[in-house]
Parts: structure tokens; sequence; C-alpha cells
């Protein structure tokens, strides 16, 4: 098979390790080819804190995927979290030399390698620079000022920082699996891509990603990203508070928590009794589902409250910042049971529980399309755009190759010469990890 048309997505979360080997088929949707899924040991709230641990676990899971699809994996596009992650507004602006010219991919380059000259705190990293609209002297609200004329091209950006540490240490548990680092994308974003409609992103809309050890938070208005967070709370609290709560071992909470857990206690009546084993001949447990319940409640309003007051703070509650589609839960916490009705109630949002459906071919297993795997689906389409995109360079680069003495005369040559893909942050993210892990072999 062709090597080029497979990508894989490597999603190193707090619970799980998942690896996922997708192709786009003939009709531009993904088709999954394998999945791998192993124990996430040495990763806490979507940090890395033992490296010998994650890379066992990380081989694991390419193990199971490859068997799956048998295909061999040589490259990942990776998702980074964590708590580190937070993110700023920033509006910065370049006067240009020559306002005869019209405004070209270099200007837009010059003003967002400004941003990155932004001083952050010791040991932090600018991620992404994402711009929101621009400005060409002073007239706003322009999505795409390529091909116009002005002379100050100004923009608001979304800035993603994060600390360069817990990326390089990602970097490392990969390359150390014998796996090549293709691309790095942050989670909440490539969780949005898997689950959420175009028209959603237009209308506004919230993606909540509930996973094991951190809550992502991403925020759309207009089509365009607005905001980011990542919350350091995620399942794994839930898990912890029922085996206190309970004076349970931890397997036993989570299995109480899956089967019979709900986040809206009025739902169970006083006499629903779980009988659980005790350990080694001790007498067994018995707790109410309705204490259970009260458990769960208590702890994910507290999420969904952090959560609340991340989306305020871009500015929902402005006429013009409405999020008119609501909220969109997904991650493996989402599919607790009547989350959806506790969400509504705390923001009065309308609410719906993503699937990764959106982009998959039809014939898909009904496991991938669950929550769980919104991640991992994300990442397999990100590296499968990046791949095209390279494609689309190497086109070019042939183009102005065979025309070396290409000039171009007249404004409609300008229009038509063959545009070059402007590369994200990301890429050149990448690479300076890769760098960094070259020379520190």
């Amino acid at each position: 098979m062709d090597k080029h048309n497979i990508s894989v997505g490597l999603d190193i979360g707090t619970t799980k390790i998942v690896a996922m080997i997708g192709r786009k088929n003939e009709y531009g949707k993904v088709e999954i080819l394998g999945v791998g899924k192993s124990k996430s040991m040495g990763v806490h709230r979507g940090v890395v804190n033992n490296i010998t641990q994650t890379i066992q676990s990380i081989q694991q899971a390419v193990q199971e995927a490859e068997a799956a699809a048998s295909e061999k994996i040589e490259e990942v596009t990776v998702g980074i979290a964590g708590q580190h992650i937070r993110s700023l507004q920033h509006s910065d602006y370049v006067t240009r030399a020559n306002s005869e010219l019209v405004i070209d991919e270099d200007d837009i380059d010059r003003l967002i390698n400004q941003v990155h000259k932004l001083v952050m705190l010791p040991g932090e990293e600018i991620i992404h620079v994402l711009p929101q609209e621009f400005k060409i002297d002073g007239q706003g609200e322009i999505k795409e000022p390529v091909g116009m004329y002005g002379g100050r091209l100004e923009a608001n950006f979304h800035v993603v920082v994060g600390q360069v540490s817990s990326i390089r240490n990602i970097g490392r548990c990969v390359k150390s699996s014998g796996l090549q680092l293709e691309g790095i994308t942050l989670e909440p974003l490539a969780s949005a891509n898997a689950v959420l409609s175009q028209e959603e992103k237009e209308a506004g809309v919230a993606l909540i990603d509930i996973g094991g050890g951190t809550t992502d938070l991403a925020v759309f208005k207009d089509g365009i990203i607005r905001h980011t967070a990542v919350i350091p709370f995620g399942g794994n609290v839930i898990t912890e508070d029922i085996k206190e709560g309970c004076s349970i071992i931890e397997k036993q909470a989570e299995l109480l928590k899956m089967k019979f857990g709900s986040a809206w206690p009025g739902e169970n009546k006083d006499n629903e009794i779980v009988s659980i084993p005790g350990l080694r001949g001790r007498e067994p447990k018995e707790i109410t589902l309705k204490n259970l319940s009260k458990i769960i409640h208590a702890r994910v309003v507290e999420i969904i409250e952090q959560v609340y007051v991340e989306i305020k703070n871009y500015g929902h509650e402005e006429q013009k910042k409405k999020l008119i589609a609501g909220i969109v839960l997904t991650g493996g916490g989402s599919q607790l049971k009547h989350l959806k009705q506790l969400v509504e109630y705390i923001t009065g949002m309308d609410t719906r529980i993503g699937y990764p459906n959106e982009h998959l071919a039809g014939d898909s297993d009904e496991d991938i399309a669950s929550p769980l795997y919104a991640t991992a689906v994300g990442l397999v389409m990100d590296g499968l755009k990046r791949q095209d995109r390279k494609k689309a360079e190497e086109v070019v680069e042939d183009v102005i190759d065979a025309d070396e003495d290409l000039t171009l005369e007249t404004e409609e040559d300008v229009l038509q010469a063959p545009i070059k893909e402007r590369r994200s942050f990301l890429d050149k993210l990448t690479e300076r990890v890769k760098d960094f892990l070259d020379n520190a072999e």
C-alpha cells in the first residue's frame, strides 16, 4: 500500500494511549484501518511524568494497531494537552514598506513571527498563533487580507502557550519508541476537527472534551477558533472521590462509575443498592446508588462550572459573541449518564454528545465512532491534511522549477501563480522538537 496515503494519530492520554491508522477513501472520508489501545502508565494530568512507562505503553498501542492494520507504523501525529496549556489574546501590527504592492503571504508571516517574539514566562513557549481577524489601514473585520492593498496590516491573535519541557518529553517518548514525529497538534483542536460540523463552528460552539486527567475546551465562532483552555480535572477525580467516599479500590470505583454512575442524583430511588465483593474474604460492601450519584454529581458540577467560567471569559454573554450552537461534549467522560441534562441545567446552553463520525467512512466500526476516540480520529485527520499540504507544496515547487524563467508580467499572472501554502507554526515547532532530540542524542 502507498505509505503516503496513510496517517497515524497517537493520542497520549492520562488513562489510555491510542494509536490509530487511517487513510482517505475515494469519497474523501477517513477510513480507519487499525486501532491499538493500551493503559497509560506514566502520564499524569496530560503531562508525562515517567518516560520509561510511557514508552512501553506507546509501543504496546502501536504494536496492536500494526497487527490490526497489517501495516508498519513509522511516523505519527501526536496531540499535546496538559495543565500547562494556557491561551491569551494579543493584537499586533506591521507597517509595510511599499503600500503600492498587494499584501501577500510574506506580510502575514512577518506579522505572525512578530507575535512569536512576545516575552513569555521562563520555560514557556508559544505553540499556536491563530489569527482571528485582520485590519488594513483601520478597516476591520477582514478574514483574508491576501491580495488587498494597504500600508498598515494589523490583526488580533489567539495565542496558545505551553511548557517547552513537557512538549520535548512527549517528543522524546515518541522517538524512543522507534517512531518519527510527523506533526504536533493541540488536542482540543484535533477533537474539534473530528466532531464538529462547519455549521456549528460558524454559528458558535464550545467543544468540551472530558478526558481522564484533563478537560479540554475549544470555542469557535464565525468558523474561527476563539478560545482554548485545559482544565486539570477529568474523569479520574470522579473515580478518586468514589474510591474515597465508598472506601473501595480504584478498579471497583471505575467500574461502579461506568456501570451505575449518573450525574443526576434525583434519578435513583433510595432503595437501589449495589453490593461490592470485599477484599480477600472480607464482608461485601453495600453502596446505595443515590450516594454514588451524589458523589459524582458534586465533582461533575465542579468541572462544568470551571469550564463555564472559561466560556464566559471568551465573552459568550455578549450578544455578538453568543454561541448559538451551544455545547458539544466528547471524550470518555462524556459517556456518563445524564451528563447532557446536567450541563444544560448549569449553563442554560443547548448540548449534544459529539461522536467522531462527522468525517469517518460509512462502514466504520461502531467502537471507533465512540467519543473516547475523538482526539485520535482528529489526529489522523490532521496527519492526512499535512500530507495533502506536502503534496501540494511539491507540485508547486515542480511548477516553479519548471518555470525558472517565469516572470509575472500582468496582474492576471499574479493571480494565477500557484500559491505556496503557509506553513503553520506547529510544523515549525515539530521541526524544532526533532532538531532538539537529534542534538540531544
